[in-house]
């Protein structure tokens, strides 16, 4: 059995938000639900300083490429479809096996 690692970076507008904290507060709820609803881990790896753009990192660890593939994809078509203060711009998503 190896382990696959799925690794997301996924880039958002925020065309309400008017500030660094209202950014935060949006992240900070966004990666709490992604946590809850799918355990994905996720973080803010660029874009610190800019309040309406974030990108955020996303990984899922298992034991199967495909349920890890359906388990990412699956975080973006809930961003997509609850959201609706993040607007997807691009995504890409890589796999590491071990």
């Amino acid at each position: 059995m190896s382990l696959t690692i799925g690794i997301c970076r996924v880039h958002l507008r925020l065309p309400e938000n008017h500030s660094l904290k209202g950014k935060r507060q949006v992240l900070k709820s966004l990666v709490a639900r992604l946590h809850n609803k799918f355990n994905v881990s996720a973080a803010e790896f660029d874009d610190h300083d800019s309040w309406q753009i974030a990108s955020l990192g996303l990984t899922y660890a298992s034991n199967d490429e495909r349920h890890a593939a359906s388990v990412l994809a699956a975080v973006i078509s809930f961003i997509e479809r609850e959201r609706l203060d993040a607007e997807i711009i691009d995504y890409e998503t890589e796999f590491v096996r071990g």
